[in-house]
Order: C-alpha cells, then sequence, then structure tokens
C-alpha cells in the first residue's frame, strides 16, 4: 500500500466505530468510513474538538450536524498546492487526501519526461489531478459533466497560482468528449481517470463501474500518443480489487504500447500511530 505521508494540513486524528476524526487546516471534522470496524478510541479527548459531524441516515444519504460555527469554505495546502474546501451535501469536501500518492507520482513522472507533456483527466472533479500536473509543467484537458464540480477546479487552479497555465476546461460526458477527440485527432500524452462507482452524464447517460469501465479505457488508448506517459486509473468501488484495473490496462494500453503495468492500494496514515486506513485502488500503465 502506499501511503499519503507528506500531508501537513490534513491529518486523521483518531479512527473508531465507523468514523474518523480528521484535521482540515484548523477545522475538525467527524466523517464516516466502512473500513473502520474497531470500537477503539486512542484519543478521546480529541473527539471535543470537532467542528462538524456527517451522520448517515438509515434511508440513504445524510447530513451534516455541526457542533460549533464552520466557515462556508477554507483553504489547506499540499507542498505548493492549495486547494478550497468546502463540506458537501455528501459527506465530502472537495478533496481526497489520500490522493496526494497520486499526484506525487504524476508530478515526478512529468517533471522527469523532459519533454512537453498533454494530459487528460476524465471525471475531473475539483482537480486535484490537474493542479498537481499543471504545478510540474504539462498542460491538461479538465472533464467532469457537473458544471460546479468543474467551477471549483477553476478556483482551485487559480488558489494555486497556476491560471495562467495551459489548460482547458470541458463540461461534457467523458464518453461523448473522448469519442469527439477520436474523430478530431487530437492525442494525449497521459491519461487520468477517477471513474465513479455509479453516475448519470449530462443528459441521462448511465454509468456503472463494472459495466463500463473496460470498454471506456478501450475507447482511450486510441487518443494516447505515439508515446504516451502513463495511463492513471483511480477506483473506490467497492468489491474491486486494484489487479482487476492492472489487467484491463494489459488488455488495452499495454497492447498498443511499449511499457509496463502496476497496481495497489493507497491509504492514509493516522497520526501517532502505526493505523493506516485504506482509502482505494490504482492501476497504472508507464511507458517506455
Amino acid at each position: 500500500m502506499e501511503v499519503a505521508k507528506s500531508w501537513k494540513d490534513y491529518e486523521i486524528i483518531d479512527m473508531a466505530n465507523g468514523e474518523k476524526l480528521e484535521r482540515w487546516g484548523n477545522i475538525y471534522l467527524v466523517r464516516p468510513d466502512p473500513q473502520i470496524i474497531w470500537k477503539t478510541k486512542e484519543k478521546p479527548e480529541e473527539w471535543k474538538k470537532q467542528y462538524a459531524r456527517y451522520v448517515r441516515s438509515k434511508t440513504g444519504g445524510g447530513c451534516w450536524e455541526y457542533k460549533r460555527e464552520l466557515p462556508k469554505a477554507w483553504q489547506i495546502k499540499y507542498k505548493d498546492l492549495t486547494f478550497n474546501i468546502k463540506p458537501m451535501g455528501f459527506k465530502h469536501t472537495g478533496i481526497f487526501p489520500e490522493q496526494a500518492v497520486n499526484w506525487d507520482w504524476m508530478m515526478d513522472k512529468i517533471k522527469n519526461a523532459k519533454r512537453e507533456i498533454k494530459v487528460l483527466n476524465l471525471f475531473a472533479y475539483t482537480g486535484g489531478a490537474t493542479v498537481s500536473c499543471l504545478s510540474a509543467g504539462a498542460s491538461v484537458c479538465h472533464v467532469d459533466s457537473s458544471k460546479g464540480m468543474v467551477t471549483w477546479a477553476k478556483e482551485n487552479v487559480e488558489s494555486s497560482g497556476l491560471a495562467k497555465k495551459s489548460v482547458r476546461y470541458i463540461v461534457d460526458d467523458v464518453v461523448k468528449f473522448v469519442n469527439r477527440e477520436i474523430r478530431r485527432g487530437n492525442k494525449y500524452d497521459a491519461i487520468i481517470m477517477d471513474p465513479p462507482s455509479y453516475g448519470r452524464g449530462t443528459n441521462g447517460e448511465v454509468w456503472q463501474f463494472e459495466d463500463n469501465i473496460y470498454e471506456l479505457v478501450d475507447l482511450c488508448s486510441n487518443v494516447l500518443s505515439d508515446k504516451p506517459l502513463f495511463f492513471l486509473i483511480n477506483s473506490y468501488t467497492t468489491g474491486i480489487s486494484s489487479k482487476v484495473l492492472e489487467d484491463i490496462l494489459n488488455l488495452t494500453v499495454a497492447k498498443k504500447f511499449k511499457g509496463h503495468t502496476s497496481s495497489g492500494e493507497i491509504g492514509l496514515p493516522m497520526k501517532d500511530s502505526n493505523l493506516v486506513l485504506p482509502c482505494g485502488i490504482y492501476g497504472r500503465f508507464v511507458g517506455e
């Protein structure tokens, strides 16, 4: 497992009873996590610092319970990157801190490529990967079907001082956009995708991870340049092994281009302990 250990503005303070106590800058939040199946709190007094707690509803969804006044938005930094944090209706805050593992990996690949790199970021959300790739010197095409998420990504790019970098923002269904890029003959040196388990596109298109991921990766292999730098798949879909993502890359991208594949888990450490929270999986292709 690759663990995101380089954060200063974020940390998990404690974990117990299906919940994690997190520090986002100077704001403490409690959010649910199904992986936390143990009962013992290591630091019970720390939980009193919480500003808000996300409580799941038995009928689905949930809501925030506020313990003290919470800002509508605030900023945290990861190295030279700045992100705008906003508690959302479905427990999220706009950033998945464990993805710092992948940000570092991508930035390293781009900086050491010694050539201009064009990146296609699909299901790009609030732009964590977009910001990291821009900061490393790449140009980025950022694609998400949610106008609100794309606006938030622009805010993160601007807050990180990268607004003058080469970035395109596209509000569209990912599959439709990639098909258009194939027809146009546009190519990219690196592709990132973070597809949801389930979702709907701008015109009601249904996305189901298990049914659609293989075809999407295969489709995207048609917009890779002759010497691709990398192809990264992230997933939080329950029940899918990281090896499945690697297998898909082997069956598609690795059949067309020379390189190697790998896969694994990513996680977050708990402060002052040897506990690590598993947070997601990845599959990677690196070109030769």
